[in-house]
């Protein structure tokens, strides 16, 4: 019963997984952050491989689910400490983007009360820049926290997680245990062949007519 119980959790915390890391990757296009891009792309492939482990009882797939919940929340907290400029980090910097492009946070011009305005410059300025330039008012929470609170998201599930594989091994693993100490797994026990074996022995030998 409480491999059950914990095996439909598990289930529901993978699925719960599957939605926030699709979520992610939806806005992580949409800012063009090739660095987060990747690292969701993976997180989904062992998020999925997780859940057929555990609705198949394949604790090896498990383990390995088990493996990158620990390492998903160590690049969550790397997420946080480069959004809040921890460490000798920027979020100025272009850094997720491998500096391919100057791109940041798809929620820095499209967070909660953001107003995007396009600035053109003067008539007789003359740049190698872009002929106009955006400038973003009004927004009641900083794009940073957003992404923190994403991330924040992401490790709590991630432990939650961690914490329900190990145990689902760790039950899984008991029952095959069990299993072959009564000998589940041997189709043709020892004592039915000694006892034939036996009967043959004392049966009376008769010569055939």
């Amino acid at each position: 019963m409480g491999c059950c119980s914990g095996r439909c959790t598990l289930i529901f915390i993978c699925t719960l997984q599957l939605v926030l890391a699709l979520e992610r990757q939806v806005f992580d296009f949409l800012g063009y952050q090739w660095a987060p891009i990747l690292a969701n792309f993976f997180h989904i492939i062992i998020v999925i491989l997780g859940l057929f482990g555990t609705i198949q009882y394949r604790p090896r797939y498990i383990v390995v689910y088990t493996v990158w919940a620990a390492l998903w929340v160590a690049w969550n907290v790397f997420i946080i400490c480069f959004y809040l400029d921890v460490g000798g980090l920027s979020k100025d910097s272009d850094l997720l983007t491998f500096n391919i492009s100057a791109h940041h946070s798809w929620w820095g011009e499209h967070g909660p009360g953001c107003v995007r305005r396009e600035m053109h410059q003067a008539p007789g300025v003359r740049t190698t820049d872009s002929q106009s330039y955006i400038t973003v008012m009004g927004c009641l929470l900083g794009y940073q926290y957003i992404e923190v609170a994403h991330s924040g998201a992401q490790i709590l599930v991630a432990l939650l997680g961690f914490v329900y594989a190990c145990y689902v091994v760790s039950a899984i693993t008991e029952e095959e245990d069990s299993f072959d100490f009564i000998g589940g797994f041997d189709p043709f026990p020892l004592y039915h062949i000694n006892e034939k074996s036996s009967d043959l022995l004392l049966k009376p030998m008769y010569p055939s007519t």
